[in-house]
């Protein structure tokens, strides 16, 4: 494959790196991630067609070419093969800050997330799904090293280790400010529908 550049339109205009992305879709054309939203630069998803990985399901009205062939500029692609998504989520601060909704779970706020041990670690509290929540610097400096009770603080929901249909629902609470019109059938925002 030559070197790919721009196909003239009405106003030429260069492609630049984070224009253009790629909704990336399973095979059962379902988005594999919601939160962050399974993208792929154009750059990326041009290879991903030549190498045959994927099938285009929609395009920009932008092309590209090289010497010997031009391409609408793929904006929807959907895997070939498909890619399993019943493994359990990484136990990590962003999983964990999806799953409580980016709030704080003793007040609600969403300023200056940390995590929280519930049962505090002096008392054996674990490093775990189970034990940690998310929780603003102010509420979790006023529970210090005791348990929600000692503190006077209610938890607004129980921590639970979530599987990842629960962290892809999550994420759907949470659309990018970016959102091109062909991705619109292939995602299912908690948005109001247009009239």
């Amino acid at each position: 494959m030559g070197h790919i550049t721009e196909m003239p339109e009405t106003v030429a205009s260069p492609l630049k790196d984070g224009s253009h992305p790629c909704l990336i879709l399973n095979a059962d054309y379902q988005p594999l991630s919601y939160y962050p939203l399974s993208l792929w630069s154009w750059q990326d998803a041009v290879k991903a067609v030549f190498l045959e990985r994927v099938n285009i399901v929609d395009h920009y009205d932008q092309e590209v070419r090289s010497a010997n062939m031009s391409m609408p500029l793929p904006s929807v692609v959907a895997l070939k093969d498909f890619v399993p998504q019943n493994r359990s989520p990484a136990f990590t601060r962003f999983n964990l800050f999806l799953r409580d909704g980016f709030a704080c779970v003793y007040c609600g706020s969403g300023n200056e997330l940390t995590f929280d041990h519930v049962h505090p670690r002096r008392l054996g509290g674990k490093t775990n799904w189970e034990n940690i929540v998310a929780a603003c610097t102010k509420c979790n400096l006023k529970k210090g090293g005791r348990t929600p009770q000692q503190a006077g603080m209610v938890l607004t929901r129980i921590p639970n280790q979530p599987n990842i249909y629960e962290l892809q629902a999550q994420g759907r609470r949470f659309p990018p400010g970016y959102l091109h019109k062909s991705w619109m059938d292939y995602l299912y925002w908690d948005l109001e529908l247009e009239t």
